[in-house]
């Protein structure tokens, strides 16, 4: 696949290389596409991603992205 590569003019610099479009067009095939059961190989990997997911939405031991380590 070739890229699209653009030369821009940058704050501070003369001319850079901007990398353009990088996806294919289409629509993907397939059954069972976007299932995550599917993409998961052993029971533990199902586990280990649903305890992740958890913990992102339900801990309070941790700050992700959403969360400020000191409140506002």
């Amino acid at each position: 696949m070739e890229y699209k590569v653009n030369e821009v003019s940058a704050p501070g610099r003369d001319k850079v290389e901007l990398l353009g479009e990088t996806f294919e067009e289409g629509k993907p095939e397939g059954e069972g596409l976007g299932d995550w059961r599917q993409k998961l190989a052993t029971r533990e990997d199902r586990i280990r991603y649903l305890q992740t997911g958890e913990r992102y939405w339900y801990s309070d031991d941790w700050y992700g992205s959403e969360k400020r380590k000191n409140p506002a």
